[in-house]
């Protein structure tokens, strides 16, 4: 799982609405393409600076939020558990990440000419 940074623009912030709150959004995105390059959930929690409380919280919302489990858990063992991505998981950060792109690409050029219209920054 890829991010396609460069085509992203950085202000877009698109977000998939459920019933009670966001289902999926640009911190979800990322924290699943996190645990799935960690394989841990507190990993992907400490790389982003969340606490493993909340980084749980934003599995268990996943997973209730869509029709299929997004990320799975395994529990200790002489490993100590883990978590992996699903291909269910997998295909909606791509597909997330496909929009966001192809939003982004919509609106670059009216960016370009919104910005070329701000007053230069001073240098120090």
């Amino acid at each position: 799982m890829r991010r396609t940074e460069a085509a992203r623009y950085r202000g877009l912030t698109l977000r998939l609405l459920g019933k009670s709150a966001a289902a999926m959004g640009p911190g979800k995105a990322e924290l699943i393409e996190r645990i799935a390059q960690t394989g841990s959930i507190s990993a992907a929690a400490r790389e982003m600076g969340m606490s493993y409380r909340r980084a749980w919280q934003l599995v268990e919302a996943l997973n209730e939020a869509f029709r299929e489990p997004v990320v799975e858990t395994a529990i200790g063992g002489r490993r100590g558990g883990g978590a992996r991505v699903t291909r269910y998981g997998e295909g909606l950060v791509a597909r997330f990440r496909a929009m966001e792109a192809r939003a982004s690409r919509a609106i670059a050029a009216d960016l370009r000419r919104l910005s070329a219209e701000l007053r230069k920054a001073p240098r120090r």
